[in-house]
Order: C-alpha cells, then structure tokens, then sequence
C-alpha cells in the first residue's frame, strides 16, 4: 500500500471542504446556494478537463464531496453523448450518479424511520 494515496486524499478532501466551511463562516450564502456552487463548479471543472486531474491526485477526497457529484454527472453525459448522440445530454447524468441517488433516498429514509423526526414549531 502506497500511505501518500491516503494523505492526498486527505489533502484534497481537506481542502475542498475548508472552501466550504469558509463560504459557511464569511459568507451569507445559504448552505443549498453552497450545495449548488459545489456541484456546478465539479461539473464546469469536469467539462474543462481540469476535475479529472484532481481526481487522479486526490482519488476518493475528490470524488466524496459535492464537487464529486457534479464530477460525476459531467462525466456520464460526456460519455452518453459520445455514445448516444444528442439524447445522451437528457440521459448520462441521470446513468452515472443513479447508484448514488437511490443511496441517498434509501439512507435518508432509513435515518428519517429511525431518528423519528419532528416538525418544527
């Protein structure tokens, strides 16, 4: 096992989520304009090919965080559209981060059943 895979990971994982922390802390940003920040800068990054080098520096401590995810839908669409033409920009997205997406619902709902949530007052 090679431990600097580890530590990059760490390092970019580390970095991008202290840009996040900052916005939260000297910004008015709302967390969902942050959540929508991250996920188009992963993808504008992905289509200018400047994303896929982060990746092979950073691995998992890139792909994790939000920037992952607009990372990952960039990528399913470029790759539908070479594939599949124009109908691939409606479809590869959706394709490449499906697994992702029911993860989230699945254990979204398994935590809502289980912390029994309450509506606010």
């Amino acid at each position: 096992m090679d431990i600097m895979k580890y530590v990059w990971c760490f390092v970019v994982g580390g970095i991008i989520c202290s840009i996040g922390q900052i916005l939260i802390d000297k910004t008015k940003l709302t967390s969902a304009r942050i959540l929508v920040l991250f996920v188009t800068t992963g993808a504008i990054l992905t289509g200018l090919n400047l994303y896929p080098k982060i990746v092979e520096i950073g691995g998992a401590g890139a792909t994790v965080p939000l920037t992952g995810f607009g990372y990952s839908l960039a990528k399913g669409t470029m790759k539908a559209v070479d594939e599949q033409g124009l109908i691939g920009i409606f479809t590869g997205g959706i394709k490449a981060t499906a697994a992702g997406i029911s993860a989230a619902v699945l254990f979204g709902f398994i935590a809502a059943i289980v912390s029994k949530p309450k509506i606010k007052s």
